[in-house]
């Protein structure tokens, strides 16, 4: 967090959270925490911390479901060859798995096909729909992917292809040709959920599937607790919101990824330090999982993903686990080089007002991973930025941006499309492709329109608390009915408490191999001490010398490395500090 963002603090009904917790059966911290969060009923608050899988919206309220069920179900009885067209990310692989398995489950025959994110680029070919058409496929379902692909779709219905697009994406004034169009954010939408990953869409076809098709109840409880483990994947890895639907989708599906039976997701978890059994967080799918997928569409071709989630053959798995390991150190070592080059370029954050929106080119950075250097761009600077290399064979400027908090990114491109030649997204994430010729133009452009439409404020930042806390409050069934929360991430963060004045009576205790790392003791009353850990706070130790008063900014965590020793299951971060004013 950045020392000079303004912290906001909230205001809170003491009345109103004593009612709460009284009714809930919760201590303070937790129910401050909920009313802040607009949760102020028991009959909200219910769901929220024990969502159910009959928490899950009508998969018929999406427009279009209706005759999308009706021509999957009629292709696999007449057992018409179908191709599923998917993305090279996380969301468009899983989506690929879950529809191929279920497609095979109604007995129809599908194959599927990924484009080569560095040979292809985003988006429907219209040579693949050709030669599919020649193959003799006479459906087409896209996932992920689709809903602006209006000149290859409009070449799928010259050749006879049926096409059904289920997508996420802001849709352009033009819908494709189509039998079906799934998509909440499509014109005349009524679907409640609009933040659905692309995955979540595909789930809801699945669900409308099982549901037409008359399986029993209890078998599409099993299986829809098999794929939602592939969907809260996806749900985490991109970056939507986890409250309604996806908070039951990520919640319903981390659990079931604790005790997977898919042998590839087993030897993932593996080559990712992570052990079955062991409670897995929405963290950990976004730090540690999501990238090992990602790395074989950014790296290489994504098409082993579809391997590794479909083989039944465990050294196979294993094989290609550590392979996508391999793959995503060497994305690793790719980014920090990067990212190394753009932070010497624009030195120590904060930013001055005049540098508001980021764009950096590079004809010789791997466009593999741009996406993931803007976003630790966005995140160090507080800054929308926008990172593009070159496509070799075409010699285009191509890449990707990411926003921040409140800032809209696709509606602000739209604001200067002539720059582009290509570009789409939503609100948090973008891919563009331009002329090389035109990146110094967007450059400028792209800088004026964010410092128009963000103030000097906003793009300094902010820390936004959920609630006030005191050291002595955190019990451990506080801390636990805090973590009941979880899943944490988009929409959804961590709780973030206020601690004020504090005053510092031990000296801190670096750690890790650079000492770049503190252990700070906290008085936390009638003579108790807590332990908080201060990531990346070595610089600022002098911050938290013995005798400073101080206000802080925590959160509580799980640590099940203390759990299984025998110590309690959750630890306090230290996330910002401030003299007392």
């Amino acid at each position: 967090m950045s020392h000079s963002a303004r912290w906001v603090l909230p205001e809170i009904d003491d009345e109103g959270v004593e009612r709460l917790a009284r009714q809930c059966g919760l201590e303070a911290p937790a129910a401050r925490v909920l009313w802040t969060r607009g949760l102020r009923e028991a009959t909200a608050v219910e769901p929220f911390l024990h969502p159910k899988l009959s928490d899950l919206e009508d998969p018929f309220q999406l427009r279009g479901m209706e005759a999308a069920v009706e021509r999957v179900l009629r292709a696999a009885s007449a057992g018409e060859r179908i191709l599923i067209y998917g993305d090279y990310d996380v969301d468009g692989t899983s989506s690929i798995v879950i529809l191929k398995l279920m497609l095979e489950r109604l007995g129809a025959t599908a194959d599927f096909h990924i484009p080569n994110r560095l040979k292809d680029g985003y988006g429907i070919q219209t040579e693949v729909l050709e030669e599919a058409a020649r193959a003799g496929a006479s459906l087409l379902i896209s996932v992920d992917t689709g809903i602006r692909a209006l000149e290859p779709l409009r070449r799928a219905a010259e050749l006879g292809l049926d096409v059904i697009v289920t997508d996420h994406h802001l849709p352009e004034d033009e819908l494709p040709p189509a039998v079906a169009i799934l998509n909440p954010n499509q014109p005349g939408c009524a679907y409640p959920n609009k933040a659905l990953c692309g995955a979540g869409v595909t789930f809801k076809l699945i669900q409308a599937l099982m549901e037409r098709a008359g399986m029993p109840p209890d078998r599409i409880v099993k299986l829809s607790d098999s794929l939602l483990v592939l969907v809260a994947i996806a749900t985490v890895a991109d970056v939507v919101g986890l409250t309604g639907e996806n908070r039951v989708i990520v919640k319903r599906g981390l659990e079931g990824l604790a005790r997977t039976r898919n042998k590839g997701l087993r030897a993932l978890l593996n080559a990712a330090g992570l052990e079955l059994g062991d409670p897995i967080s929405a963290t950990d799918v976004g730090f540690r999982l999501g990238p090992r997928i990602n790395a074989a569409g950014r790296m290489d071709h994504a098409a082993d993903v579809i391997e590794l989630f479909l083989t039944p053959d465990e050294h196979r798995a294993h094989e290609i686990a550590q392979r996508l390991d391999a793959l995503n150190s060497e994305r690793q070592r790719t980014c920090e080089a990067i990212v190394e080059q753009i932070f010497a370029e624009l030195g120590d954050p904060p930013l001055p007002p005049e540098k508001a929106g980021l764009v950096f080119y590079n004809p010789e950075w791997h466009r593999g991973v741009v996406g993931i250097v803007a976003n630790r761009v966005a995140e160090s600077y507080h800054r929308p930025a926008l990172v593009l290399g070159r496509d070799g064979s075409t010699g285009m400027a191509q890449g990707s941006g990411r926003s921040i908090p409140g800032f809209h990114l696709l509606a602000i491109l739209e604001s200067m499309a002539d720059v582009f030649d290509r570009f789409g997204g939503h609100r948090a994430a973008v891919g563009v492709t331009l002329r090389a010729s035109r990146v110094d133009e967007l450059r400028e452009r792209f800088n004026e329109a964010v410092a128009r439409a963000l103030t000097s404020e906003e793009l300094a930042g902010e820390i936004r608390f959920d609630a006030p806390l005191t050291l002595s409050e955190l019990t451990p069934g506080a801390a636990g009915q805090v973590l009941q929360m979880a899943p944490f991430g988009f929409g959804n963060p961590a709780p973030l408490f206020y601690v004020p004045g504090v005053v510092i009576e031990e000296p801190v205790q670096p750690f890790g191999s650079g000492q770049d790392h503190l252990r700070v003791r906290l008085p936390a009353g009638n003579g108790r001490f807590m332990t908080a850990k201060a990531w990346r706070f070595g610089p600022r130790a002098d911050e938290l010398a013995p005798g400073r008063r101080v206000d802080l900014a925590l959160t509580i965590d799980q640590d099940l490395y203390s759990l299984k020793r025998g110590y309690s299951g959750w630890c306090v971060t230290l996330r910002d500090v401030r003299p007392v004013r």
